[in-house]
């Protein structure tokens, strides 16, 4: 498996943001974002290590951390996924959070060994729209999220939209999330106030706030 980063830190956003983590971040990805801001694990020339599941287990377990977020990149394209799975999912003291982007196939993860899944629906800004598999949202469950990151007042339209058409507060967490610097998280609860959008959660990535936006491993 293609490791490009490892590193313990709190989880920036989504339902355990604050609490410490164990990130992987796996190298590649099948879309490219207008503001992606790990384009860098995605490039051909990015130097990675070669990890099996059972030496990324090993190394998770010996970090003593519970939650342990995978992503990328898209950590979904890593073949062995399935095999790093079913490994965590033995240690009942290990939480699992796959950071997707909407565009894999969930279906095929969703069996005993199943994580749960913070899964990203990309808006117009995104350039990578065409892309989502719209079939996921059928696979979602309790523990689950979809993230929207916003970062216009036709993104926020958008993600009205496919949450009310989908339903999706009665799936899973539903979060909107600002591309930094380009909205206003103010523009979003003013426009989540406008619309009753009751169940859905504005976030702010909190490592882009505590640390350099650009920094990594943290």
């Amino acid at each position: 498996m293609k490791v490009v980063e490892r590193f313990t830190s709190i989880n920036g956003e989504g339902q355990r943001a604050g609490e410490l983590a164990m990130f992987v971040r796996f190298k590649g990805c099948n879309l490219s974002c207008s503001y992606c801001d790990t384009m860098w694990a995605n490039e051909d020339g990015c130097p990675y290590t070669d990890k099996s599941p059972a030496e990324l287990y090993k190394e998770i377990i010996d970090s003593g951390v519970r939650n342990v977020t995978l992503t990328g990149g898209e950590p979904l394209l890593q073949k062995e996924m399935p095999q790093l799975l079913a490994l965590l999912s033995e240690n009942e003291n290990i939480r699992v959070e796959v950071e997707t982007n909407g565009s894999i196939d969930l279906s095929a993860f969703s069996g005993a060994n199943r994580p749960s899944f913070t899964m990203d629906y990309k808006l117009p800004s995104s350039g990578c729209e065409s892309k989502m598999l719209l079939s996921n949202f059928q696979m979602l469950q309790l523990e689950d999220t979809v993230k929207f990151v916003v970062g216009s007042r036709e993104d926020l339209d958008k993600a009205r939209r496919i949450i009310e058409q989908y339903h999706l507060t009665t799936k899973c967490k539903v979060y909107l999330s600002p591309v930094f610097g380009k909205i206003e998280p103010a523009l979003i609860v003013q426009f989540m106030i406008a619309h009753h959008m009751n169940d859905v959660r504005m976030q702010i990535q909190m490592h882009k706030v505590i640390w350099d936006p650009n920094e990594r491993g943290v």
